[in-house]
């Protein structure tokens, strides 16, 4: 991952946390080029870093949010409901 992608995906995170409650679909229909695996992963260390400075619900919202985009980029296992 390049230096200038990380920047993109940071301005991006940074757009989340700024803008309106509710509004986060439309921020992020906005930049569908940075909505991949490595967003998803950026959003979770970003996440855990935060945790760690207590900002706990920073890191709410970003998990929140990074588990909402892998689920719809196929990264997210769904759980079986039915025993083998």
């Amino acid at each position: 991952m390049t230096a200038t992608r990380q920047e993109l995906y940071m301005n991006l995170i940074d757009e989340l946390f700024k803008c309106p409650s509710g509004q986060e679909p439309e921020v992020l229909d906005a930049h569908l080029d940075l909505i991949d695996a490595g967003l998803v992963e950026t959003m979770v260390q970003l996440a855990t870093y935060m945790a760690h400075q207590d900002n706990q619900d920073g890191a709410k919202f970003l998990l929140h949010v990074a588990r909402e985009l892998a689920k719809q980029l196929g990264l997210y296992p769904e759980l079986s409901t039915t025993s083998a």
